[in-house]
């Protein structure tokens, strides 16, 4: 018996955004992208003949924007998990989108490693918040947020190459751009990543962060 595929609906307003999501994410055979939107109008036309399971959504769009269609979605398909994908990092709007009840919030430079683990994530009913957005969260309830995804061993020793990596990855880079400033392949990054977050007991991004923050690895 097959599991059933992850379905998305990709809403951008850029036509080229949305042929880059749908190229990133191929590679994933859970995941298939149903349906794809260029405004909030659209993507509710769209959500009332076929419902997705997660909406990777702008927030910048004409006709109508990301903010204005969360609260449409979740009030008319409170089972739609909307992810917000956008370029904007302000604490003000972060928070505005988790109030209207996004389950996740990315910046569209996050790698496509991220953005699959962001969407299963969400798919499994909690939250998630990207790495950049886990530096700029405001609200004490927000914060929660990560606390409760990002349960992390208090000490666990790293190697001295793990901690270089660890701190890359805090700043928002790339595997690939990892890999260009340590002169290892991206798989092999990749690999450390995935020891890193072993030892860590973490899953994403926002774990990593936060164990960098308290054991002073960044600022």
């Amino acid at each position: 018996m097959t599991n059933k595929r992850i379905q998305l609906m990709i809403v951008d307003d850029h036509q080229i955004v949305i042929d880059g999501i749908k190229s990133s994410l191929e590679e994933y055979a859970d995941l298939v992208v149903i349906a794809e939107a260029l405004n909030g109008k659209e993507a509710l036309d769209k959500l009332a003949r076929q419902q997705a399971d997660i909406v990777l959504m702008d927030v910048d769009m004409p006709v109508m924007n990301g903010y204005e269609t969360a609260c449409e979605i979740a009030s008319r398909y409170p089972k739609v998990k909307i992810i917000t994908l956008t370029m904007f990092n302000e604490k003000s709007l972060i928070n505005k989108m988790l109030d209207a009840g996004v389950s996740g919030y990315l910046l569209k430079s996050v790698g496509k490693e991220e953005l699959y683990r962001a969407i299963k994530q969400v798919n499994d009913n909690k939250q998630y918040l990207g790495g950049d957005i886990a530096l700029s969260i405001a609200k004490p309830e927000y914060k929660d947020i990560l606390s409760k995804q990002s349960k992390i061993t208090p000490i666990t020793p790293l190697s001295t190459r793990e901690i270089e990596i660890l701190q890359f990855i805090a700043q928002g880079l790339s595997n690939t751009e990892i890999s260009q400033k340590l002169f290892i392949s991206s798989r092999t990054v990749d690999n450390h990543r995935t020891n890193i977050m072993k030892k860590l007991g973490v899953h994403n991004i926002a774990g990593i962060i936060r164990y960098a923050i308290q054991n002073n690895i960044i600022e």
